[in-house]
């Protein structure tokens, strides 16, 4: 059996870890965000480790609990890795509902004690799948494609 790419081990152990971290005690992932982080969440965007972490402790529910059905790993042009998650999560007594949420994780001091650099999450509404292709930009183009 051949070992999984650098990156992919990484964004493994990210998600493993991420997931954990916010089922238990979201108020510990601020570790995890730089200064300059960026995070959207069903449209709603705020910069800084401080408002993120905030938005996170404000979101409507006291325990939450995610289950992971993929996830996928590239590596990007500029060292980074960008990290495609697809789950159900289920929050308080609600019904269990889909989420994706895309991530940009950095090495920091060529260390990969890894930091999130950007978060962009959704709640899944339908049964259907985005994948964004991301081209490098001296491609000038990028493709969506929706999958039903």
């Amino acid at each position: 059996m051949t070992a999984k790419p650098f990156w992919e081990q990484v964004g493994i152990s990210f998600v493993q870890h991420y997931y954990h971290q916010f089922d238990s005690d979201r108020s510990l992932l601020g570790a995890l965000y730089l200064d300059s982080s960026c995070l959207s969440w069903e449209g709603e965007q705020c910069r800084g480790k401080v408002a993120i972490v905030e938005k996170l402790l404000k979101l409507p529910f006291r325990k939450i609990a995610h289950s992971i059905t993929a996830q996928d790993h590239q590596p990007t042009p500029d060292g980074c890795i960008l990290s495609v998650v697809v789950g159900q999560l289920k929050a308080d007594d609600d019904q269990i509902i889909g989420f994706h949420q895309t991530f940009i994780l950095k090495s920091i001091d060529e260390s990969w004690d890894t930091s999130i650099c950007s978060l962009i999450g959704r709640i899944a509404m339908t049964n259907e799948v985005v994948v964004a292709v991301l081209v490098h930009p001296a491609l000038m183009a990028a493709h969506m494609f929706t999958f039903i």
